[in-house]
């Protein structure tokens, strides 16, 4: 079903990231839908790891210079674009230096969790709306990846409910096996800033709470790994919105 304007939003993909599950579906996806002759485009955080050079990013002049204001405070979007090697496929990162600069993902070298990972996460969902509706592109369906994009769909049905850019935009959600950690105890202070004080994990939040609250907010939930965790398994049973278990690459044209 092609010329459909399809957005996959990931925390990992290939060749950026090696290695994950995620990071091979996501890139096997949008490569498959691009091929297909549909107007693919993904956005991920611009993580330390992944070297600007090697990979050929360059700043968007005209995408950059937003504020986002998280907290009461202001923080700088930085857009970078790349084409996905080999391929004429864009793929834009949302970059900021105090949150994305660092190499490491989620963890320090220690492997304690770092402590603005929910001001990262919602500088991440955030950046991604602002821009996407500066570039003007109403996506079809937007594909979220990974516990920092589930954010979201939460955004997009509480802090923008009034804004009608997204409203014939279909939202699909992927579970995946991550690594799970609390979020820092302000977490809730800083999405009540922003309005949203819904949320069932806000109380004790978690990487993978913030997942299971946005399985509330999409049309439809794919497993994107084919054995879930139990806490994923069990929201997911729960979850009104349309559901599918482990998709192949070659079927998820159909879904869409």
């Amino acid at each position: 079903m092609p010329n459909q304007k399809i957005l996959y939003v990931t925390t990992e993909m290939y060749p950026y990231h090696e290695d994950s599950n995620m990071g091979n579906m996501v890139h096997k996806m949008a490569l498959k839908m691009h091929q297909e002759g549909n107007d693919v485009r993904v956005f991920m955080p611009r993580f330390g790891q992944i070297s600007e050079r090697k990979f050929q990013l360059h700043e968007v002049i005209r995408l950059s210079g937003m504020n986002i204001i998280i907290n009461d405070l202001d923080q700088p979007l930085i857009i970078k674009v790349a084409s996905l090697p080999g391929e004429r496929l864009q793929v834009y990162f949302i970059d900021n230096e105090e949150y994305f600069k660092r190499k490491q993902l989620y963890f320090d070298d220690a492997g304690k969790a770092f402590e603005d990972n929910n001001e990262r996460a919602v500088f991440f969902a955030r950046g991604v709306i602002e821009t996407i509706k500066k570039l003007n592109w109403v996506p079809d369906v937007i594909h979220i990846n990974g516990w920092m994009a589930s954010l979201i769909p939460i955004y997009l049905k509480t802090f923008y409910k009034d804004d009608t850019y997204f409203n014939d935009t279909k939202l699909v959600l992927s579970l995946y096996n991550e690594e799970n950690s609390e979020l820092g105890s302000n977490s809730k202070e800083i999405l009540t800033f922003d309005n949203i004080t819904e949320l069932t994990s806000l109380d004790n939040p978690s990487f993978l709470g913030f997942v299971n609250d946005s399985m509330n907010y999409v049309d439809a939930i794919v497993k994107g790994d084919e054995f879930l965790v139990e806490s994923l398994e069990e929201a997911y049973g729960q979850a009104s919105a349309e559901k599918s278990d482990y998709l192949s690459v070659d079927a998820i044209a159909q879904l869409y």
